[in-house]
């Protein structure tokens, strides 16, 4: 019996030969194969059929359906002649058009005993395998494939050695097919016949279920003793995976046998209880929930919902599947805090307190939260704000978070953000899945325990996208306040009020956030620490903090105000104060060290002098090129996700062909911003002094150190021509003097953002003035009054104000006075 016969599509026939085929036909010669007692001859030359899926072998029949337009021509020309094919499996049955690198070199010559065409053009043709052939050669003709083919030999092989590998292999065959209902039985006996070692090897691989190279690899085998082992080994290796799959039947089965079992025994168990008169098997837990559903106080729509699935749990069964999920959604809905509250601290004074006692500074965030408090103490009831803190890592957003419910008495609870892209997460899963469950909201207010909490989103900004959803446009609903009182989670299917939640949200940028989202929140932004506040910080919270995690007495450890601040300036040089902390731990474990092994006779008293020994060599130095005066080189602004950071901006002037070359891994915003400062520089030439074919015969390098670091934005356009202007004119640049804007080909400069991070970290490096644009002093009032007592904010409006001020001495010469007026009496001349 033969396998069902694969159906090819027919294809977009090939247009001609493809390479490496030969197009000339050649003199054909005859090849003789005697099988037994019959004799079969055939040219060398036979009509190719390309198949998918299958590997016909000799002494093999198998019926064939052939739809490809090149295939039911070689079908035809073969039945026109002598009705010999050469047939050879395809290396990927997804190639509808297959060329000669896709095909099996070795295939098997077959005889076409029946052929019928179908109504819809495809052929369904009766091929018998007579022998192995090698492809020598492909041509194309026309209309289909030819091939030069070779007879590969099969010498007679004999001998005990091959008699046991015969009879080890009709053992195998006979379990994998007894173990493989798919193999009729009749082949048992066909092949228990079998003398002939080869056609024993072909007989039983042709009914060997695998894929394409494993049947392959037995017709390539060189003789049949060769062939015999391969087929062992891949019939043992397919008898293992056959009763496996028999053993997971066999477990599967039995499994349903028994839960079949238990139903009907329950069915009976529950027949024979209600003609006694029991009550059901789970009524305690019935009653139970009731009672809790009363005690939760749920608004009235929610009670009839629980009720409705309370009903239906008390007709389950009690080992329904169906009735574990009702039970489980009736639990969630008693847990959650429905009308449940704490009471917020009343007293303003002790809210300021607490919040000082945590935090040093931030005293716009704290302002913020007392005026809600006041307005809450006013009115009797207010919605929860929803605020979102701005600013670089390690300057206390998470833990202010914490201080702020400390200070309000309200419960805590914090959900991370960061990597989640599912909206699931949010809003949950609906309650036909298995194992679903509430999304991290309902599941926060749970574990709160009270209806207005404190509520942590944490890094927001980090939230992500894909297939599963925007969990960002989900947040929309929780994050409005005019729409929370409602959220609806989608596991819950009813109403839950977050109208008195105080969500406090934590980014260290806005981009990427949607414009929707930040809509709904209110920014406060977090700049980086100053000197004195990290001082002041380390002295009051990190010191005592890290003497008590190391095991310290508060004695142990006396670090001096000018050792903390030789730390935060030389040790450590970021926004927040997380290396800061670091570096306080390392004091404390060395001094815990020491404590440890009885080697601390008095306390250790950290100063400027000794902190080389516990902490080592300096880490950050202010180059002495920084504090002279330079000529080529600027000092400008930019901002990171870490704050504000001080850049150098360098430009040297080569003898070449007016090419400008931007380096130190530059974006492309800031290229073009390089390109603007060079135009400008060419556009004003004469009022510099410069001859105005000066770029002709000089390069330009432009190069920002730091060269590791990618970096990108458009303030740095005034900084650059800057520092072009002086490396063309050879007038040095003031080295206490930073800027930021952005340039335009005329000059003009345009404002820019972050410029608190920037005027704190011009204060950090000991800059004395800044160069800003005057659009941007509006946001002079948002800068912390220490660092603007410490530095001198110079607003401009074009390049040649800027050049005044950056300058040592004066590079722009006075414009020209205008040009008269055209007389309109005389005809205009246009120079092209």
């Amino acid at each position: 019996m033969s396998p069902n016969p694969p159906r090819d599509r027919p294809p977009r026939p090939p247009r001609k030969a493809p390479p490496g085929a030969e197009s000339q036909p050649e003199k054909a010669l005859a090849i003789t194969v005697v099988r037994g007692d019959e004799t079969f001859s055939f040219r060398d030359r036979l009509p190719l059929l390309p198949l998918r899926d299958v590997v016909v072998f000799p002494h093999m029949t198998l019926p064939l359906l052939v739809g490809r337009r090149p295939s039911v021509r070689a079908i035809e020309r073969a039945a026109a002649r002598d009705r010999m094919l050469f047939v050879t499996a395809q290396k990927s049955s997804e190639v509808a058009d297959p060329s000669h690198d896709e095909l099996y070199r070795i295939g098997t010559v077959v005889r076409v005993l029946q052929l019928f065409r179908l109504p819809d053009g495809t052929l369904r043709v009766l091929v018998e395998g007579l022998c192995r052939c090698r492809v020598e050669r492909f041509q194309w003709s026309s209309d289909c494939y030819m091939v030069k083919v070779a007879l590969l030999d099969e010498p007679r092989v004999s001998g005990a050695e091959v008699e046991a590998q015969m009879r080890h292999v009709l053992a195998l065959f006979n379990d994998y097919v007894h173990l493989n209902r798919r193999i009729p039985d009749e082949v048992l006996l066909t092949a228990g016949n079998i003398t002939d070692p080869g056609i024993l090897a072909h007989t039983a691989a042709a009914h060997l279920l695998v894929k394409v190279p494993q049947r392959q690899r037995l017709l390539e085998s060189e003789n049949a003793r060769a062939r015999l082992k391969v087929l062992a080994e891949t019939l043992a290796a397919e008898l293992e995976i056959v009763k496996l799959e028999r053993k997971i039947e066999g477990q599967v089965r039995s499994q349903v046998n028994k839960n079949q079992k238990e139903f009907y025994l329950n069915e009976q168990l529950k027949a024979i209880r209600k003609e006694l008169g029991h009550q059901s098997e789970f009524a305690n837990e019935i009653e139970e929930l009731a009672a809790s559903i009363k005690r939760s106080r749920m608004p009235r729509d929610v009670m009839a919902k629980a009720n409705k699935e309370l009903d239906r749990l008390a007709k389950m069964s009690f080992m329904s599947p169906e009735a574990t999920v009702v039970r489980n959604y009736l639990d969630w809905l008693v847990a959650l805090p429905w009308r449940r509250v704490t009471r917020d601290r009343q007293d303003l004074r002790e809210v300021e307190r607490i919040l000082d006692e945590d935090h040093y500074g931030l005293r716009r965030v704290k302002d913020r939260i007392v005026e809600y408090l006041s307005v809450l103490k006013l009115t009797g009831h207010h919605k929860g704000p929803i605020l979102c803190f701005l600013g670089p890592p390690g300057v206390g957003k998470t833990s202010l978070g914490k201080s702020i419910a400390r200070a309000l008495g309200r419960r805590f609870v914090r959900v991370a953000l960061g990597g989640v892209r599912d909206e699931a997460e949010i809003r949950g899963h609906r309650r036909t899945y298995i194992g679903s469950m509430p999304g991290r909201i309902v599941q926060s207010m749970r574990r709160a325990g009270s209806k207005n909490p404190v509520f942590l989103l944490d890094e927001i900004d980090k939230l992500g996208a894909d297939f599963r959803g925007d969990p960002a446009s989900a947040l929309l609903e929780v994050l409005d306040p005019e729409q929370n009182h409602t959220f609806n989670d989608h596991y819950l299917e009813v109403d839950f009020d977050l109208s008195q939640v105080m969500f406090i949200c934590t980014a260290n940028t806005l981009y990427g956030v949607p414009p929707a989202l930040q809509d709904r929140m209110e920014t406060i932004r977090l700049p980086g620490y100053l000197e004195t506040e990290k001082m002041q910080i380390g002295k009051r919270f990190l010191v005592p903090k890290q003497v008590e995690a190391a095991g310290l007495l508060p004695g142990d450890l006396k670090v001096s105000e000018p050792a903390l601040r030789a730390m935060v300036n030389r040790y450590t040089r970021e926004a927040g104060v997380r290396n800061l902390e670091r570096e306080i731990a390392k004091l404390a474990r060395k001094v815990a060290r020491r404590k440890a092994s009885d080697r601390l006779k008095r306390p250790v008293s950290v100063t400027p002098r000794n902190l080389h020994r516990l902490l080592g060599p300096v880490r950050f130095l202010d180059s002495v090129i920084e504090r002279t005066s330079r000529v080529g080189v600027a000092n400008g602004l930019a901002w990171t996700e870490t704050g504000g950071e001080v850049l150098t901006i360098e430009v040297t002037i080569l003898p070449g062909k007016g090419e400008l070359q931007l380096t130190g891994k530059l974006g492309d915003v800031m290229r073009e911003s390089g390109q603007a400062a060079l135009s400008y520089a060419r556009s004003r030439a004469q009022q510099l002094g410069l001859d105005k074919w000066f770029y002709r015969d000089i390069d330009v390098h432009v190069h920002i150190p730091e060269g590791a670091s990618p970096k990108d934005g458009p303030s740095a356009g005034i900084t650059m021509a800057v520092a072009l202007v002086s490396a063309l004119t050879g007038v040095p640049t003031r080295p206490d003097v930073a800027m930021t804007g952005e340039i335009t080909l005329r000059g003009t400069v345009l404002p820019i953002g972050g410029l608190i991070e920037k005027a704190v970290a011009a204060r950090r490096a000991g800059l004395k003035t800044i160069v800003i644009p005057a659009a941007n002093a509006k946001d002079l009032e948002e800068i912390p009054d220490d660092v603007r007592a410490d530095l001198e904010f110079v607003r401009i409006e074009t390049m040649d104000q800027v050049l005044g001020v950056a300058l040592e001495r004066p590079a722009v010469m006075p414009s020209p006075a205008p040009p008269p007026p055209p007389d309109e009496s005389q005809p205009a001349h246009y120079t092209h």
